[in-house]
């Protein structure tokens, strides 16, 4: 029996999917979706007070026969009920009790099923549990009720000795699972998955096709997930500007001026470009709902990030300091990594520079031919060095004629700091782009400082950096080239010093909106052949890295433009 007994909620969910019930009771993963939010829209009332429940050994045993005139059952709300003989404990919605006979009512969002029972499988187990609650505090409970609150319906749901039988059952494999650190496989095309408001994290049908690709086809794959998110990150720019608390808002200011007012549901991060203050309040609500503060320096350096506890799962740190001690499940994830960036590179180059670039995409072919033979880390960058160097030697080559004619003619790939415009854009947009990688391995328990391409260093997000490499072509090279090209960026939105090349506040914000217009874009999944924005793709390769950290899919795949 585990240490702390099971919650019903906890065998509620292992009879609906047991992989459910381990992403929410032992990864400590939860999201929201409509459904959520009107099941707890439905339990509002019965959730509003915790009402006690009655003595059942001072009532009388057989209560009299009711009439018209007698008064109704008594009601509980919100009783808590524990047995250590079960190993389960649980808050039960309503208890109605005549004696010592007790009725528990379950509230649903919804109306019953068209099924000859009016209800699944895992509402009676889980009502069954609260049946078995009550018998342990010495009540009669032969049955309970199913509250549909979309119906306003009762449904009667007898306590057979098979329910019984089924809910015990369950319940001990569910005790077994809890204390298992090896999530147990997705469901395979199962119809509960379009409902599941974790079915964007437990990637149902990615898990199984990366399992089995020869025997799965990527066209029948369901995107599970929204295909962009509604919250967006806010970036504050505005040198004095002070970030503070309105409400269920936050508001930015620079002194007696109002800049502008947003609800939390409307951002995903707040991203602080220099001299930005923030009130104590403001950060208290931003860490309480989970939205990253991450901290830019004027000339686009990441300092780093102010967030909550986030997401507290000791296995995936675990399972990723293990692999970061293994030097070949490093190099095979090294070799995924730099194979990728290496292809997104040289196809962004045969698509904008063609003929032009000819002799540097045959370059990188051969060298990108090589990844795969490459007996350790260290060759891997030198490697990895000659493809950029091939790559970036062709860079004018995508640059329209305009461009080029106002100064953005591009010589070599310098930083620390940027010495010219295109420079420091792709500096700023690897600088963005880092962020974007640290906030999504976050989200997903990871430690973004301990990597395994790129060696652990103090300060250095390594983790974070290699997840980005198979982005930084798709989408900070891609929005330099669009905000060039298009005309987005003039020269004379730069400060060229003996410094180096600074960006002006209108370049930086033209610059911020075309790599944001970027990662909003969508496209076709290389793998899964749905679509989905950048941003969403940057997320499911954090996802995909944990489940391949945790064993849950056998490689490591990186993401190829087509």
């Amino acid at each position: 029996m585990p240490d702390e007994p099971l919650t019903i909620d906890q065998l509620h969910q292992f009879a609906y999917c047991p992989r459910r019930m381990h992403l929410m009771h032992v990864d400590g993963r939860w999201d929201n979706n409509v459904f959520t939010e009107e099941g707890r829209a439905a339990h509002s009332r019965v959730d509003a007070s915790d009402e006690p429940l009655p003595d059942a050994t001072s009532a009388p045993t057989h209560p009299p026969e009711t009439t018209a005139g007698d008064p109704p059952p008594t009601v509980s709300r919100s009783v808590t009920l524990s047995s250590p003989t079960l190993g389960l404990i649980g808050k039960l919605d309503l208890v109605e009790t005549e004696g010592q006979n007790a009725i528990p009512v379950d509230t649903k969002r919804g109306t019953p099923p068209d099924n000859p029972e009016l209800s699944y499988e895992p509402e009676r187990v889980q009502l069954m549990a609260q049946g078995l609650l009550l018998r342990e505090q010495n009540y009669t409970c032969v049955n309970g009720i199913l509250y549909f609150a979309g119906a306003r319906r009762r449904v009667d749901v007898p306590f057979t000795p098979e329910l019984e039988a089924r809910a015990l059952h369950l319940l001990r494999e569910a005790q077994a699972l809890i204390r298992c650190p090896i999530p147990p496989p997705p469901l395979e095309e199962s119809p509960k998955c379009n409902g599941c408001s974790l079915a964007g994290i437990c990637l149902p049908d990615e898990v199984n096709f990366l399992n089995a690709p020869i025997a799965s086809n990527p066209g029948d794959m369901r995107r599970l997930y929204p295909a962009r998110d509604d919250a967006l990150p806010l970036y504050v720019q505005d040198q004095g500007a002070r970030v503070g608390k309105a409400g269920e808002g936050i508001v930015v200011t620079r002194g007696p001026a109002d800049l502008g007012r947003f609800l939390l549901k409307d951002v995903s991060q707040l991203v602080l470009c220099g001299n930005i203050s923030v009130t104590p309040q403001a950060l208290h609500l931003l860490c309480e709902r989970g939205i990253p503060l991450a901290h830019l320096s004027m000339g686009g350096w990441f300092y780093g990030l102010t967030h909550g506890h986030g997401l507290r799962n000791a296995y995936d740190r675990a399972a990723q300091f293990r692999i970061a001690t293994d030097q070949s499940r490093c190099l095979a994830f090294a070799k995924a990594v730099v194979d990728a960036k290496a292809r997104n590179q040289r196809t962004l180059l045969r698509r904008n520079a063609g003929a032009a670039a000819e002799a540097a995409t045959n370059d990188m072919a051969r060298l990108i031919d090589r990844v795969e033979q490459t007996p350790q880390l260290e060759s891997l960058l030198g490697l990895e060095g000659a493809m950029a160097a091939a790559y970036f030697s062709e860079w004018n080559s995508m640059l329209k004629e305009a461009p080029l004619a106002q100064g953005f003619a591009f010589t070599e790939r310098n930083r620390r700091p940027p010495r010219d415009p295109v420079n420091a854009l792709l500096s700023f947009g690897y600088a963005l782009l880092a962020k974007e990688c640290t906030v999504a391995l976050m989200t997903e328990g990871l430690d973004p400082w301990w990597g395994f391409y790129h060696q652990p260093r103090h300060g250095r997000p390594s983790l974070a950096l290699d997840l980005m490499e198979e982005f930084r072509p798709l989408i900070v090279d891609s929005a330099v080239l669009t905000a060039l090209n298009t005309g987005m960026v003039q020269s004379n939105g730069f400060e060229v010093t003996k410094a180096g090349c600074l960006m002006k506040p209108a370049t930086r914000k033209s610059f911020i909106q075309a790599y944001e217009i970027r990662l909003d874009q969508l496209a076709t999944h290389p793998l899964f052949d749905y679509r989905c924005s950048w941003r969403s793709m940057i997320r499911l390769q954090a996802r995909l890295l944990t489940k391949w950290l945790r064993g849950d899919v056998p490689t490591y795949t990186g993401i190829t433009t087509r």
